[in-house]
């Protein structure tokens, strides 16, 4: 848990963190009709969501995510590469917080029941 406000001491908090716990970090906004579908703002972001770049050279380009960075904070999208000095293709790193998911990867059973749980939870209390 944080305990203080001061900008210095959450940036701290941000690049001294384990790795373990940038996953959560790295939480994307979902888009306005997955936001209604599950009741939730922004969710981790994983290899296989399909994501919209909203800010930057590449804004408005979609991809499936082909890599996560926990360390740098970074992700990368198939199709949004550069050329490099020698001509290669090469992908460019996108920083989580440009990024919207627009599809969730939902093979995973435990991913798929901690998206569901909080809409579980609001259609008991109703």
């Amino acid at each position: 848990m944080v305990s203080s406000k001061k900008p210095s001491k959450q940036r701290k908090r941000l690049f001294q963190a384990p790795l373990h716990r940038r996953g959560k970090i790295m939480s994307v906004n979902l888009s306005p009709e997955l936001r209604e579908r599950y009741g939730r703002r922004s969710f981790p972001i994983r290899v296989g969501d399909k994501v919209r770049i909203m800010r930057g050279d590449n804004r408005g380009v979609e991809g499936k995510v082909t890599r996560v960075d926990r360390k740098n904070y970074r992700v990368y999208i198939e199709n949004v590469v550069r050329e490099n000095q020698r001509g290669e293709k090469v992908p460019i790193p996108i920083h989580y917080s440009n990024l919207m998911i627009i599809e969730l990867d939902l093979s995973d059973p435990r991913r798929k029941e901690r998206l569901e749980s909080k809409v579980k939870v609001e259609e008991v209390s109703e």
